[in-house]
């Protein structure tokens, strides 16, 4: 009889790999500008990585290459180097664009967040490498209070900057007033700002559609036109809202 091996013939399956977070858009100018406000040097930004904040691979190298925008620093690379050069981490951050970014960019630990809106850390990291907000009416209200989002922001980092930008869509080339209301149950403003803005979304659609095809360029360059507007309906959609609810509106 054959001896079992002491090893499976078969290695065991690895655990799935972890998506690493990604690092929030990185303000290149803004580091070197502010290095060399300090009068520091791209060593004396590396050395005080390595020596005060614990990342012993940094090197000038890599501080010349962030500012170049060859490469980003790491969350924690990042929040290092603000304190380097004596700013707060958004200093350092392009417009946040994610729950993570929009956190980072305040200063604040995952355990911060989740405590203040009332959601289990690991549940809220989750939340995060997922991009998928899930809270209550008071849950999200906190997390606005908290990260200080504007509507615009809100919208983005819960999730339903697709779902809107699809109503939009519809609302410009169809009939706008059907979607007041389901546009408001992501937007949360009063119904009248809503159909302003929808309406004139809709009718800037259809003028740029009638001028494409008004200047001969047939139906091909009229779709093409309209498709860019589409594209960016989201941004037509809150360009409206400022400017319908600006202190010179009403």
């Amino acid at each position: 009889m054959r001896r079992p091996s002491a090893r499976p013939s078969h290695s065991p399956p690895s655990p799935p790999a972890r998506i690493a977070p990604t690092a929030p858009p990185f303000n290149a100018p803004a580091a070197r500008r502010l290095r060399t406000a300090l009068g520091m040097a791209p060593e004396h930004v590396a050395h005080g990585m390595r020596v005060s904040y614990g990342h012993p691979h940094i090197t000038p190298d890599h501080v010349m290459a962030w500012e170049r925008g060859a490469a980003a620093p790491s969350n924690s690379e990042l929040t290092a180097l603000a304190g380097v050069l004596w700013c707060s981490p958004a200093e350092l951050i392009g417009r946040p664009r994610t729950l993570r970014e929009h956190r980072i960019a305040r200063c604040l630990a995952p355990e911060d967040v989740a405590r203040a809106v009332g959601h289990d850390v690991q549940a809220y990291l989750r939340m995060e490498e997922t991009d998928t907000w899930r809270g209550t009416d008071r849950q999200s209200a906190a997390l606005a209070d908290l990260l200080g989002l504007g509507l615009p922001d809100f919208v983005t980092v819960t999730g339903r900057d697709t779902k809107l930008g699809d109503l939009l869509r519809s609302a410009a080339t169809t009939r706008w007033q059907a979607y007041v209301r389901p546009v408001g149950r992501l937007v949360p403003l009063d119904r009248r700002f809503l159909e302003e803005a929808l309406q004139g979304l809709h009718e800037d659609y259809q003028g740029h559609m009638a001028a494409t095809l008004s200047w001969g360029g047939g139906s091909g360059d009229a779709g093409g036109a309209g498709q860019d507007f589409l594209d960016r309906i989201v941004e037509h959609f809150w360009t409206k809202l400022q400017d319908d609810t600006g202190p010179e509106s009403g």
